[in-house]
């Protein structure tokens, strides 16, 4: 008790040092995951178009899964150097494989009755895609983004080796300085902005589920 006492002391003694971290590391964390929303769910959607494309680009995502993450922060620095760009385009990458294999999985898993159902009601390919492949899919889509949002806050801490920032700066500094403070007021930051993700996620995942559908 006296640690997490101690703990908020540092924090209250550095407020405005750490506000900044927790805001360099929801931009840094979000930024990547609304990137990889946009490249990752589009390709999701082709790969369950199934066919030799399906196996090209789940097994692309597949091999950056296997990658540490530091790894593939530490491999993009010879091209974009220290800073933010090389930890953004990791984590967008990092983000990719639960946001294509939750799509695939999802839209290949709406039922093949339903889908000849709507075509029985003249919709087209496209309105039979907007009107009920997609609502119907959803609820796994978005456990992909819930996943992909957790690992990308998580995985935000290891920006700080490359000088951009977040609350992986208190997290190192207190394992070079010794400074439990430190170490703890970084991990007890990024624990709660990765719960608070989860659970906001989850409740917008029921919002967004159709009525009669389970959810994933």
């Amino acid at each position: 008790m006296d640690l997490l006492a101690e703990t908020w002391a540092y924090v209250s003694e550095n407020g405005e040092r750490f506000q900044h971290a927790v805001l360099v590391h929801l931009g840094l964390s979000f930024g990547a995951l609304a990137i990889a929303m946009l490249i990752f769910i589009p390709l999701g959607v082709l790969a369950s178009m199934g066919g030799k494309l399906t196996a090209s680009i789940v097994g692309a995502v597949a091999a950056v899964r296997v990658i540490p993450s530091l790894a593939v922060i530490l491999l993009l620095l010879p091209v974009f150097g220290l800073g933010w760009r090389p930890a953004l385009i990791a984590l967008t990458l990092l983000a990719g494989p639960p946001l294509v294999i939750n799509t695939d999985i999802g839209l290949r898993g709406v039922d093949a009755a339903t889908l000849e159902a709507a075509t029985g009601l003249g919709l087209t390919d496209a309105q039979r895609f907007w009107r009920v492949k997609a609502p119907l899919a959803l609820p796994v889509i978005v456990t992909g983004v819930r996943s992909a949002a957790v690992e990308v806050i998580g995985s935000a801490t290891l920006a700080a080796f490359v000088g951009a920032g977040g609350l992986g700066e208190f997290i190192t500094s207190g394992i070079t300085l010794l400074d439990e403070r430190m170490l703890l007021a970084g991990a007890i930051a990024v624990i709660a902005l990765a719960l608070l993700t989860e659970w906001s996620l989850a409740r917008l995942e029921v919002r967004l589920t159709p009525p009669g559908t389970a959810q994933a």
